[in-house]
């Protein structure tokens, strides 16, 4: 067995990021805290109460329709991949994305996986989805540098609210406005595309640049009008200078990568803004979240609760409704994202809660009817309830069965807590929606993984860290009139907020603390191997099961194995640099698929390494997208429907005239059964050592066989004879449900008769046709199918030239004519891997991979 000692050093760059998150949430707390130094929390609340209802009715309104205009975003970009998508279905996966998005900054919840789960039945592939979200992003840079430029130059001199010299000020706007003036002037009336980093982008035309223009500022415009609505105006302050540092507090909230932004955009405005009084700068705050944020993020669980209520009754009563025709398939593939959300909110909510006292006329109305260690028990129950929802949000994502079953009890106990703490109907119908929309969703959480196998990122450990701490410093911030005694720790009355609030957070931080230290330190699982002699049989009733013949590849030993711990199921990989590369999909059904998707990638994190899987595609392509992957196209496969395969037709006459010359001059075709397969290795042999030496090339490795007598035993084996002789041959990769054949070894001999190859191939299609199986899979063309799409990937860019001019290298148009002669289906094969200048990283480990070393790759 052969393992792959950690590297601390290999593993630095995951808490990068973490940690600098965390490091701006201090900071923000020093900036928040010093801003209401003076202040009490019931000033905060009374200044979020003061506001009229006028107001709040505006600024719904205004969210409503910034929220319509968001759709416009992703109309926009599905009209620039140019694939129909209909309004509604873009609308509502617009609205559905952008709610969640707002809300959570985790990789695994950004509208790339929900845009992915949604378009992709829509006919759009991985690099149109990519195209789409970078789409979006470059009309919301558009929108946030025109607000904030216009307010720059728009700064009378001496203002104080962008905190710029006037000549600093006038620099910045300027800058600013001329880059997207240089935007639309590219996009207008460029001819070519630009490279930027690892992406090509193909101007989008005047028209659709002017509606990303038009479009971004209004929408902007409309979201900055939401606060600007709900907080005072002090002297001085125009709407445009605030639009301006609106922009400036969501860029800086973008990239703090603080779930939601949450405290990054509250400081910025506190210090932008001083002249509006923190209290009521802060009571308007509060009103924008529940607006902007929670209400849509309320709504879109109400989409996916009707959405589940829908298919529940469909299942009943078997009927489908128009208006539920293309809501059902659209929310189911996203359930799991979206409750993982909605848990993870409902957790905060109940943690904040926990800190903040309740409300006086309610406490004195539960005295009469909830005895006091009632009340004080279900407040503790209420805050371990909340820090259990921010553990079990990612196992919920993961859809694991056991943080399901854990959910809903502690939805169930957090909806009761709630009630007897201090009759928060609001936050207990939160959460009882929260529990609806879990229990209807329970089909979607069918794994049976332990919680505990779950390694936790260090992403997600710095974000329900900083939730935590953000409730016991609102905690503090909300007690800080009462002294601290030793004694609060065991004061028990019905007013006594501030002890309550210091027994649960301490009993936060320790349950959280342990968990932690459970789930760091518990014994690392067995390692993966290449197999062992009794691991064979494993392997063996895998591959009976399987579709795809690529899994034959195991066959050939030079792969380690990571077996499902409780079926036969395995997934096979191998180490090049840094980059821990899975072969195709793993082999299994798709529960078993799916848990070696993140059993592989959670093994890898704990190396230190690289996640990658080469050559996949199909439906699973949603797994690697969960995973937090990029996925770049490969190419093409080409495969053969065998049931309506034949030579007649005059699109077949090259290959019938093929055949009869192979005929004419004596040769012959037969399958050879591993049995007796022996006595004909020693002429194998001969002929693979002639073909390699007339090609000048070594043996590939990983994603083919090479040649060895014990590799051959494994498999029937395909020949041609002239004349009785073996002049050719080709090993068979079947499949034990006659789903797909392939071949993997295809040799020559220097007397094999011309046309030898169309001859070998379609006697193989026929075989197979007879021997029942469904397609015949040609292999990968490689780099065919790579569009010059907008934004897409530089990698299609240098492809697609390497496909059309790169004959010196490699016959890439000559290998995808000659299959297409075959009538092929084709289908895309994709490379998932981390993006940016890792994916150079990963192309360069697998093919050193294939090749079997850097001299080989440079050599044939």
């Amino acid at each position: 067995m052969s393992h792959v000692a950690d590297d601390p050093a290999m593993a630095w760059h995951r808490w990068l990021a973490p940690l600098v998150s965390a490091i701006v949430f201090v900071l923000v707390i020093i900036v928040v805290h010093h801003a209401v130094a003076s202040y009490h929390l019931r000033d905060i609340v009374a200044e979020l109460r003061a506001i009229p209802a006028s107001r709040i009715a505006l600024a719904g309104s205004l969210t409503a329709l910034s929220y319509l205009l968001l759709t416009l975003y992703d109309t926009m970009a599905v009209r620039y991949v140019g694939k129909p998508v209909s309004y509604p279905r873009t609308a509502l996966t617009s609205f559905i994305a952008f709610a969640f998005g707002h809300n959570m900054s985790f990789a695994a919840f950004t509208g790339t996986a929900i845009r992915y789960r949604v378009y992709s039945t829509q006919g759009l592939t991985a690099v149109d989805v990519a195209t789409v979200v970078s789409f979006c992003a470059v009309t919301t840079a558009i929108g946030l540098s025109v607000l904030a430029g216009s307010a720059a130059l728009a700064a009378v001199p001496g203002t104080t609210a962008l905190h710029l010299g006037h000549i600093w000020s006038r620099l910045f706007g300027t800058c600013l406005l001329v880059a997207v003036l240089a935007y639309l002037a590219w996009a207008s009336f460029a001819r070519g595309s630009i490279v930027i980093g690892a992406w090509q982008i193909r101007p989008p035309g005047a028209r659709l640049a002017l509606a990303q223009l038009c479009v971004g500022v209004v929408e902007l415009s409309v979201a900055a009008g939401v606060l600007w609505a709900l907080v005072p105006h002090p002297d001085g302050l125009d709407f445009v200078t605030f639009a301006g540092v609106f922009a400036i507090a969501v860029v800086g909230g973008v990239v703090s990568q603080v779930p939601g932004g949450l405290g990054v955009f509250e400081a910025i405005l506190l210090l932008a803004l001083r002249g509006v009084p923190a209290p009521q700068l802060l009571g308007g705050l509060l009103a924008y979240r529940a607006l902007y944020y929670l209400a849509p993020l309320a709504l879109a669980a109400a989409a996916l609760l009707a959405h589940e209520l829908h298919r529940q009754r469909t299942r009943l009563a078997q009927v489908r409704r128009t208006a539920g025709g293309w809501i059902t398939p659209l929310l189911l593939p996203i359930a799991p994202q979206l409750i993982g959300v909605l848990v993870f909110v409902a957790g905060g909510v109940l943690l904040l809660s926990g800190a903040t006292p309740g409300l006086d006329t309610r406490i004195r109305e539960l005295r009469h009817v909830v005895p006091l260690p009632l009340l004080e028990v279900s407040h503790l129950a209420g805050s371990v309830a909340g820090v259990g929802l921010l553990v079990l949000a990612r196992g919920l994502y993961r859809r694991l069965r056991a943080a399901w079953h854990l959910t809903v009890w502690l939805l169930v106990a957090g909806i009761c807590a709630s009630l007897l703490k201090g009759l928060d109907f609001e936050e207990a119908s939160y959460l009882g929606l929260v529990l609806l929309v879990t229990l209807l969703s329970g089909a979607a959480f069918y794994r049976p993984a332990s919680i505990m196998s779950q390694r936790f990122t260090a992403g997600w450990l710095a974000s329900v860290g900083i939730i935590v701490a953000l409730s016991v410093w609102v905690g503090f911030l909300a007690n800080r009139h009462v002294p601290y005694s030793n004694e609060l720790w065991w004061t028990f009355a019905l007013h006594g907020d501030a002890p309550r609030m210091l027994r649960a957070s301490l009993a936060v931080i320790v349950l959280l603390a342990g968990f932690v230290a459970a789930n760091l330190l518990q014994p690392a699982p067995a390692e993966p191997h290449t197999p062992e002699p009794d691991e064979w049989a494993r392997i063996g009733t895998a591959l009976a099961q399987t579709d795809a013949s690529l899994a034959n590849a195991v066959l050939a030993g030079d792969k380690r194995v990571l077996f499902h711990r409780d079926a036969d199921a395995f997934l096979m990989y191998q180490v090049s640099g840094q980059s821990w590369v899975g072969l195709g999909d793993p082999v299994g059904s798709a529960p078993q698929r799916q848990d070696l998707v993140w059993a592989f990638r959670e093994l890898v994190d704990r190396r230190g390494g690289r996640t990658v899987f080469y050559q996949v595609g199909g439906p699973n392509l949603s797994l690697y997208v969960d995973l937090g992957l990029s996925l770049v196209k490969l190419g093409e496969e080409a495969r053969i429907a065998l049931d309506g395969f034949s030579l007649e037709g005059s699109a077949r006459a090259e290959l019938r005239q093929a055949r009869r010359r192979a005929e004419r001059a004596g040769g012959s075709f037969e399958v050879v059964a591993p049995a007796a397969l022996e006595p004909l290795l020693p002429r194998l042999r001969a002929i693979s050592d002639t073909w390699l030496d007339d090609k000048a090339t070594a043996e590939k490795r990983f994603s083919v066989g090479a040649f060895s007598e014990d590799y051959l035993r494994h498999f029937a084996v395909a020949l041609v004879r002239l004349e009785g002789s073996i002049v050719a041959f080709a090993n068979l990769w079947p499949t034990g449900t006659r789903e797909e054949l392939s071949i993997d070894l295809m040799r020559f001999g220097r007397d094999a008769p011309a046309g030898a190859m169309d001859y070998l191939l379609v006697e193989l299609m026929l075989w197979g046709r007879a021997q029942g199986y469904r397609w015949f899979n040609l292999g990968m063309a490689p780099l065919s199918g790579l569009e010059s799409r907008a934004l897409a990937p530089l990698w299609h860019r240098m492809g697609g030239f390497l496909y059309r001019h790169g004959e010196a290298f490699y016959n890439f148009e000559g290998l995808r004519r000659y299959k297409e002669k075959f009538d092929p289906v084709w289908e895309p094969r994709y490379l998932a891997s981390p993006g940016g200048l890792q994916l150079a990283r990963a192309l360069y480990d697998v093919s050193t991979l294939i090749s079997g070393g850097l001299r080989e790759l440079v050599t044939k």
